[in-house]
């Protein structure tokens, strides 16, 4: 790395590393050893009124409703609102509820893309993500070559997603842990001033607020 670019490492746990792929065939296979425990707590969780089905249920449609628009809601208010920009800078996690997003115990943190700066987030040992506002990672983000490339060459990273930093801005790559994640929080696409923040909010897309890539006008 240059001396430009710069990287925060924590120790964190490992999560889950589901893998999207084609759907399998209409079969009902055998049960894995990990299917099989998942059924057995579940089903053991329920029947001591840890949980009831229904709230099960409940969290399971709050998790798939999850999407990148929720983040872009946080980036449009900042974008018109410097005084929440502030707070959302000084505590991403409080300025998430102000405006009604949920993000549970985590911490997020908000880094902003300047003029002189970009922010890159990455996870290196599993794959830590915001998805309370950007749903579920991509396979990208999970792959062992993301993880390890955007810390050692995040402006070869960076390039590959056809997003150029010139020389003199200084690329800063973030390392998430089990209970902290970051949020970009990318430029404001110039020609877009008067833009109604629901409007802005499209402009601002899962990668942009990963940081391979920059809020674009439509």
């Amino acid at each position: 790395m240059s001396s430009h670019e710069h990287q925060d490492h924590e120790h964190h746990d490992h999560h889950d590393h589901d893998h999207p792929h084609a759907p399998p065939p209409d079969a009902d296979g055998t049960l894995t050893y990990y299917q099989a425990l998942e059924l057995a707590v579940t089903s053991l969780l329920i029947e001591k009124s840890v949980f009831s089905a229904d709230e099960m249920r409940r969290q399971i449609e709050a998790m798939d409703a999850r999407h990148a628009g929720l983040g872009g809601r946080l980036v449009a208010r900042a974008w018109v609102d410097q005084d929440f920009k502030a707070r959302a800078l000084a505590d991403g996690s409080a300025a998430a509820r102000e405006i009604g997003l949920e993000i549970g115990p985590l911490k997020l943190i908000v880094v902003e893309n300047t003029p002189e700066v970009h922010n890159l987030v990455v996870c290196t040992l599993c794959s830590c993500y915001p998805r309370m506002l950007l749903g579920l990672p991509p396979d990208w983000y999970k792959s062992r070559a993301y993880r390890s490339r955007a810390v050692r060459e995040p402006r070869a990273v960076l390039r590959e997603f056809g997003t150029e930093i010139p020389d003199d801005i200084e690329v800063r790559v973030h390392d998430s842990t089990a209970d902290m994640r970051y949020l970009v929080l990318p430029r404001r696409p110039a020609g877009t001033d008067g833009w109604a923040e629901e409007r802005l909010a499209a402009l601002a897309t899962r990668d942009s607020m990963v940081g391979v890539a920059l809020a674009q006008p439509t």
